[in-house]
């Protein structure tokens, strides 16, 4: 196709003004350009768009007919312009977050980014964090937020934010019975409730866990972790999990924080892209307002 935007601009220009003089005028070009824009564009089409009444040129039928079509056209360009010109206007945003992320952080951090960048869109998939990854691989999504290491090579993988990981029991769970001090042995011959194989937030614990514990009794796998919270609250076993997900049920005394002898747990949330995908600015947009979420006072870090 031949035709430009340019030359349906001059159609316009001369169907409002009547002349190829003002609607250089208009569209900041010579007469002599803008004539034979005219000109070129009667030419591909085959057909006179206007009739020479004097020294007026009058849309005929054929320019009627392009008449509209026209200004569908350069409204849809000009409104391309809009939203590049502001990166936020119109975007849609795919984002994976994996489990705990998605479930506890993101609708908060979500809902303030929207009302920074009122155009703004987002879309997000919860999965755990190998298929978040995967679909960060795959094009599925954008960016992804995830709460385990990332083996992948085809995207980049920044820090995030860092998360604490507490052990957590029934109040009347026996490791808790007689006020004993609880030790490794204790935690050793524990039933522990752990996410399914592929969470972030299982290999987090393992990697927190093991060199202390040497191995993780796995009394039932879930998964997610809201039901690991409720199944540790009827006294099924002891989990470790990110304190931003068992806050509430501590609050209520539905859970109790063990005191271990373990060192603080803390593992790292992680920001990846492809290494393949060109970020576009409202991309850029949303990780650089991430970054400066994870620095916030009330960031779990």
């Amino acid at each position: 196709m031949k035709i430009t935007l340019r030359q349906l601009q001059i159609f316009l220009a001369v169907a409002q003004s009547g002349s190829t003089t003002a609607a250089a005028g208009m569209v900041a070009l010579s007469q002599s350009a803008a004539s034979a824009a005219l000109n070129e564009l009667e030419h591909l089409l085959g057909v006179q768009l206007f009739d020479r009444v004097g020294k007026r040129l009058v849309l005929n039928d054929s320019g009627r007919q392009l008449l509209p079509q026209a200004r569908h056209m350069l409204d849809a360009a000009q409104t391309i312009e809009r939203q590049f010109a502001d990166p936020m206007a119109g975007s849609e945003l795919h984002i994976g977050a994996s489990t705990t992320i998605g479930s506890y952080l993101l609708p908060a951090m979500i809902a303030a980014y929207r009302k920074e960048h009122t155009g703004a869109r987002v879309r997000a998939l919860v999965a755990n964090t190998a298929d978040i990854v995967d679909a960060v691989v795959n094009f599925e999504v954008d960016a992804g937020l995830i709460e385990g290491p990332c083996h992948a090579d085809d995207v980049e993988v920044e820090p995030w934010m860092t998360d604490e990981l507490i052990v957590v029991a029934a109040p009347r769970h026996p490791i808790l019975q007689g006020g004993r001090k609880i030790t490794l042995k204790m935690l050793r011959a524990a039933d522990w409730l752990l996410r399914e194989a592929g969470s972030g937030t299982r290999e987090a614990v393992e990697h927190a866990l093991i060199p202390y514990l040497h191995y993780l009794p796995s009394s039932f796998e879930f998964g997610n972790s809201e039901a690991i919270k409720r199944a540790t609250a009827e006294g099924l076993g002891i989990s470790c999990l990110s304190r931003s997900v068992v806050q509430d049920m501590i609050e209520s005394r539905k859970l109790v924080e063990l005191a271990t002898p373990l060192p603080s747990l803390r593992r790292h949330f992680y920001m990846v892209v492809s290494r393949h995908r060109a970020p576009s600015p409202s991309l850029g947009k949303l990780l650089d307002f991430c970054r400066q979420w994870a620095h916030r006072p009330s960031s779990p870090h």
